[in-house]
């Protein structure tokens, strides 16, 4: 009996453990399963979370991720019914068989390329050693966008994988000389003086993409009315988060100062969230001339713009 008692147990204390993780299946269906990392290509998402269940009783529920490979692997498995994503990730995702669909961005602008203040132009690069944080991610095609300013190519500088937080100190050490990621971590390195703003991301890519909101096909086809809800939602919570009510969510879910926050905010916006076709041919372009992928999803197959 203590036996059967104790193996009971345990399995109460596994499902709770699920639970905690968001590891359960999404089952509750006054809730939509978010994934996000804690950044402020995330806040339209966030500001979404608080404003949706006030609107139509659909509770959003944000679940933390820690690095991009934990999240897409929750994302993949349909563990969360979306996710603000590096929409590379989630293209390379879906060219894999993966049932999702980008309906929005994440952001517009956002990305800076950072460099030691040595550094004075992009032909200085040549030889130095320059993070990223996913061969998948427009960080890889801002980086080979600036360096064919000064007729370079990603051979001519070593990169390296690098976790976002790791970057400002690293460059600060010396063990890195630049480095391109998701926000606030740019503005990181220029609070703390390890480096500088060499290109932003619209000096280089005009309209680029970086993170999408991306849902699962089992959410849409299964809860159409509560993805088009939300997806509603999101948008009018983008073009409502000016500069003021971003730093109030990203100061609620972010551990950074002020100082970064006012510099981080300065080179992102949240309006105007949809994806054109336009635009997005510009993203698969770039993904196969820079060699992301040699076959990239269609617009058509990934992109859904009609709720």
């Amino acid at each position: 009996m203590k036996k059967r008692l104790s193996a009971l147990a345990v399995s109460a204390v596994l499902a709770l453990s699920a639970v905690s993780c968001g590891k359960t299946d999404n089952s509750d269906t006054d809730t939509v399963k978010i994934a996000y990392l804690p950044i402020t290509h995330s806040l339209a998402v966030l500001q979404e979370a608080e404003e949706l269940e006030k609107q139509s009783g659909l509770k959003v529920e944000l679940v933390k991720y820690g690095s991009w490979s934990e999240l897409l692997d929750a994302l993949n498995s349909n563990r969360v019914d979306g996710a603000s994503v590096l929409i590379e990730l989630a293209m390379k995702s879906k060219q894999e068989g993966i049932g999702l669909k980008a309906v929005a961005l994440g952001h517009r602008d956002g990305n800076v390329i950072i460099v030691s203040n040595d550094i004075e132009s992009a032909a200085g690069l040549k030889g130095k050693t320059f993070a990223i944080p996913h061969r998948q991610s427009s960080h890889n095609i801002l980086l080979n966008d600036a360096l064919a300013t000064a007729g370079l190519t990603i051979d001519d500088v070593n990169v390296t994988e690098l976790a976002p937080t790791e970057m400002p100190s690293a460059l600060a050490s010396g063990q890195i000389d630049g480095y391109c990621v998701a926000e606030p971590f740019g503005a990181m390195g220029v609070s703390l003086g390890a480096g500088k703003v060499l290109f932003s991301s619209e000096e280089l890519w005009e309209d680029s993409l970086c993170c999408g909101l991306v849902l699962t096909d089992k959410f849409i086809d299964e809860r159409y009315d509560d993805a088009k809800s939300f997806v509603e939602s999101y948008k009018a919570a983008g073009n409502a988060l000016d500069k003021e009510t971003a730093k109030q969510v990203a100061e609620k879910y972010l551990s950074q100062t002020d100082e970064v926050l006012d510099i981080s905010l300065q080179w992102i916006s949240y309006n105007d969230l949809d994806i054109t076709e336009d635009i997005y041919n510009t993203l698969t372009e770039k993904v196969k001339e820079y060699g992301l992928s040699d076959n990239p999803p269609s617009y058509g197959d990934f992109v859904k713009n009609d709720f």
